[in-house]
């Protein structure tokens, strides 16, 4: 089937080259097969390659928090949640998809980022917004991200010494020094020019994400042997009905964070090559990425919610008190800390990337910026060298800050959810195709961006109420577990 849909495009694509006589040098028919129509070096991903990258980015520390979200919500409503979320990104990120070139699929100009994507279909003040938006998104992606990688080594830490003392010791023990290590690491990495040059690191951390959401599911089937929890989620009883209320709310926001991958479909759309076009590659890698996630959250997250029924901890695997087997727990806790060192270079990359360009623009003469420093044949920018590692620096101090995990990732997956996953694609998609207002395509599409709106406002309200719940109880700097 691949093989005949990449044939017919080709002829399609001699036969459009020959009526419009396309003056862009085609990469079929000239001699070096170097770069793409776009001047650029020739782009080379494919629809696996596509999935690889979604994959490692949505399966990222999400799915831990699921068995929590469906304990809230319950055996009914946690699973049709998850379904409609899965179906809702699937369609939008197709949406999405169409925008990457405007105009023709094929020979349109291509926009790189998703602002790109904004600016040439919806222009003017969302451009900005988008932006702002998207990153901030990624910046508290990184504070999440470091939080939960902290959690993981501290849990290793914990079953470790736990262990040793046959459960008499508590093992208390600060945080900050593993945010701090995740801090560190992340500066080395992030000193990585450039996107496409880790490609191998996406496809570690998609095994990474495997093997600790595998092991947390074997956990939960092992666990399982008594089926615990309810229809409805929590009982009012352990929690009030307000609070029920409000961590309904949360879990939402906790499931959509746990699908959101628009913010960086454009980018990764870019990395992929043509014909057929990117578009429908893309699209394929979406249903394909969906489809594994969801299956792989149900899993987990059914699965953690028989094992816990009410008690489903907030983060699957450290919640796991301190059971044997030990290592298997560390082995996962450990596949978290790689798959999160990746995850968290797949998102900070095209902020790195904004920034310098916008550095560059700005400040065109500055040698501080512009100038490339040899060192034993590394290229060293200084600009960047700063830049990126204050970034780091400044994500790993607001988690020091922050240690709440659950309401940080329901507070992140609300406010990034409708813009970028609803709102933007929609409206990218009514400008290109020309939809007209009140016709019944339009109508549709604006009752699902409402729906998802109200959805969001929920989520960021269950989990803001949820951090205000934890500040209670909070010493700045002082979180041990």
């Amino acid at each position: 089937m691949g093989e005949r849909t990449a044939t017919n495009n080709h002829h399609q694509h001699h036969h459009n080259a020959q009526v419009f006589d396309v003056s862009v040098n085609m990469a079929p028919h000239c001699g070096s097969k170097a770069v793409d129509d776009d001047g650029r070096p020739q782009r080379t991903g494919s629809v696996w390659t596509a999935s690889a990258h979604i994959i490692t980015a949505v399966i990222g520390s999400g799915v831990l928090s699921l068995a929590w979200a469906i304990g809230q919500l319950g055996w009914i409503a946690g699973p049709t949640v998850m379904l409609l979320f899965s179906f809702v990104i699937y369609y939008t990120s197709t949406l999405l998809a169409d925008c990457y070139r405007s105009g023709d699929p094929l020979f349109g100009k291509r926009n790189y980022t998703y602002m790109d994507a904004v600016r040439s279909n919806l222009g003017g003040s969302k451009v900005k917004l988008c932006g702002m938006i998207q990153y901030m998104n990624i910046f508290g992606v990184a504070v999440g991200y470091t939080i939960a990688s902290s959690i993981s080594m501290m849990a290793i830490k914990r079953s470790n010494c736990f262990h040793k003392s046959d459960g008499k010791d508590p093992c208390h023990m600060s945080s900050n020094p593993y945010m701090i290590a995740f801090g560190v690491t992340q500066i080395f990495f992030s000193q990585i020019p450039d996107f496409d040059q880790i490609w191998w690191l996406s496809i570690v951390a998609a095994v990474m994400s495997f093997t600790y959401s595998s092991i947390g599911l074997g956990l939960g089937i092992a666990q399982t042997a008594a089926l615990k929890g309810s229809l409805t989620g929590i009982s009012i009883g352990a929690v009030t009905e307000t609070q029920k209320i409000w961590r309904s709310f949360q879990a939402l926001g906790d499931i959509a964070f746990a699908y959101s991958f628009s913010i960086i479909l454009i980018e990764i759309q870019d990395t992929v090559k043509s014909p057929p076009s990117e578009s429908k590659t893309m699209k394929k890698a979406s249903l394909i990425s969906t489809a594994v996630t969801t299956v792989f959250y149900m899993l987990c997250g059914c699965m953690g919610y028989a094992a816990f029924g009410d008690l489903a901890p907030g983060n699957l695997l450290t919640g796991f008190g301190f059971y044997n087997p030990f290592w298997l727990l560390d082995i996962a806790n450990a596949a978290i800390v790689i798959h999160l060192v990746g995850a968290y270079q797949v998102y900070c990359q095209p902020l790195f990337a904004f920034v310098e360009k916008y550095a560059a623009a700005k400040w065109p003469d500055s040698a501080f910026v512009n100038r490339d420093i040899n060192i034993k044949g590394f290229n060293v920018n200084m600009f960047r060298l700063v830049w990126r590692s204050v970034f780091v620096m400044i994500t790993t101090l607001i988690s020091m800050l922050l240690p709440f995990f659950n309401d940080v990732v329901g507070i992140l997956g609300a406010f990034g959810f409708w813009p970028l996953t609803v709102y933007f694609p929609v409206e990218m998609y009514i400008a290109q195709k020309k939809i007209r207002r009140w016709s019944t395509r339009w109508v549709c599409l604006q009752m699902l961006s409402f729906a998802c709106l109200v959805i969001s406002v929920a989520a960021a309200a269950g989990s803001v109420a949820g951090v205000v719940l934890d500040l209670k109880v909070y010493r700045p700097f002082k979180t041990s577990y």
